[in-house]
């Protein structure tokens, strides 16, 4: 029978992923994102019967850079050839793009924070005209909480873009979007799997940091440390809380028609209460779920064992 190919290039995020494929005894390869080719005219699929993609935004940080756009290509790729692919070149290009994730938030009717999106670091001024400050600057291809950055006056917007450090990120796209308070010092991030609700946990961050990735939670809010062997990253040091959460009906009907309009078959999507008025506002579609860490004393099972019996599944029935 024909492996199921993880594509990705991060070298420890998903052990627990391959972990479970092991116990199972399901045929699998890893194929290396950053260091990788393809003959884009050979009419034969690859040797797998499935391919799972792993592919992060974040990757040019770990000087992974090239496999963000060559991602997208090779997908398409895949696709025309028959292979199934579970989180394939629809969702990716918007993992890629978070400007066209708020369009499409907007074509399904949801909130998300106001938003101006700019090319140039010369229009930021301009852009958050009308805008409420203190307001964020965001690469658009973003990842882990990078290229955020904070801007409490117009003035200190003006002079980082007269000073040339505004950094735009590896597209020279970025947003300028209002900065909404979070009501309770926390955000909400759903998970879906095969496009439904898997599960939501509350994250509060530490002060200041905009990486809220649930993989690097260290504790739970009443303070029970969770085990980290999941992850690669130095997560006691972040203080970052999560506590499993119940999200409203109305919210969890609305993830799932993101999941269905961005072909999102595994990631999250976050969203937080505005505490200028009490409503939620919808801020990223994450195509790239390495799920929080220590799940079972998170939100009561093991979200890996569901993940594998899905990709299972899709494998057995094909494309």
């Amino acid at each position: 029978m024909l492996p199921i190919a993880v594509f990705h290039e991060h070298p420890d995020w998903f052990r627990p992923l391959f972990a479970e494929l092991r116990r199972r005894g399901l045929a699998h390869v890893a194929v290396d994102a950053a260091a990788h080719g393809f003959d884009p005219q050979d009419p034969a699929p690859p040797p797998w019967r499935l391919v799972f993609n792993r592919a992060s935004p974040s990757a040019h940080l770990r000087g992974h850079g090239q496999t963000i756009h060559y991602t997208l290509a090779y997908l398409r790729h895949l696709e025309r050839r028959g292979v199934p692919v579970v989180n394939g070149s629809a969702v990716y290009s918007l993992e890629i793009s978070k400007a066209d994730q708020l369009g499409l938030l907007g074509s399904l009717g949801l909130r998300a924070p106001r938003t101006r999106v700019i090319n140039h670091a010369s229009q930021a001024s301009a852009a958050a005209g009308g805008l409420r400050f203190p307001v964020l600057i965001k690469a658009n291809v973003g990842g882990s909480g990078a290229g955020i950055n904070r801007f409490d006056t117009p003035e200190a917007l003006a002079a980082a873009a007269a000073a040339g450090t505004l950094d735009l990120g590896v597209d020279h796209t970025a947003l300028v979007q209002e900065y909404a308070p979070m009501r309770g010092e926390r955000i909400v991030r759903v998970e879906v799997l095969g496009r439904r609700f898997l599960y939501a946990i509350e994250v509060f961050p530490p002060g200041g940091s905009f990486n809220l990735c649930p993989a690097d939670a260290c504790q739970t809010t009443d303070g029970r440390a969770l085990s980290r062997s999941a992850c690669a990253l130095d997560a006691p040091k972040t203080g970052m809380r999560v506590a499993a959460y119940a999200p409203p009906r109305a919210i969890v009907d609305a993830v799932e028609a993101i999941a269905a309009a961005a072909e999102l078959d595994v990631g999250g999507v976050e969203y937080l209460i505005d505490d200028r008025d009490g409503e939620p506002s919808f801020y990223d579609i994450n195509a790239l779920s390495n799920f929080v860490a220590d799940g079972v004393n998170v939100v009561g099972f093991d979200p890996f064992e569901r993940l594998v019996d899905y990709l299972a599944a899709r494998a057995d029935r094909g494309s």
